[in-house]
């Protein structure tokens, strides 16, 4: 028990990434058509708007993947105690939220780039728990 209490800040981090990523990239696979429609009009009048069929696949495999490797590193800790994977998970989502940013400041999305910020902070203080 006191194994869980030491590495809680690493589960909760690394629970939070994979619920978030797991969600948003199963979302895409399972509605691929709704989100490409969605992004192709988000982005028709801005320099994105080509490239909608190559950034999809890949913020869809890129948030996948830091979902799928957030859960294996909550379980990593919770099961061994073990917190070598679990700083993948923080790092891997500030990549995911960049890419995000990104595309949400050059689609002129400022409120939707601004919402993103809160996730950024949530990457920089699991950064810092984890590697304490």
């Amino acid at each position: 028990m006191d194994l869980i209490f030491t590495n809680l800040p690493t589960l909760f981090i690394t629970a939070f990434f994979a619920i978030l990523f797991l969600q948003s990239g199963l979302d895409k696979i399972l509605d691929y058509r709704g989100n490409f429609d969605y992004l192709s009009d988000h982005f028709k009048k801005s320099p994105l708007a080509g490239s909608v069929r190559l950034l999809l696949p890949t913020i869809t495999v890129l948030e996948t993947l830091t979902g799928a490797l957030s859960a294996w590193a909550f379980l990593q800790t919770l099961v061994t105690g073990q917190r070598g994977m679990a700083i993948f998970s923080p790092a891997l989502a500030g990549v995911s939220l960049l890419c995000l940013f990104f595309g949400q400041r050059v689609g002129k999305d400022y409120a939707g780039a601004a919402a993103l910020v809160p996730y950024f902070v949530v990457v920089l203080l699991g950064l810092w728990m984890i590697k304490m």
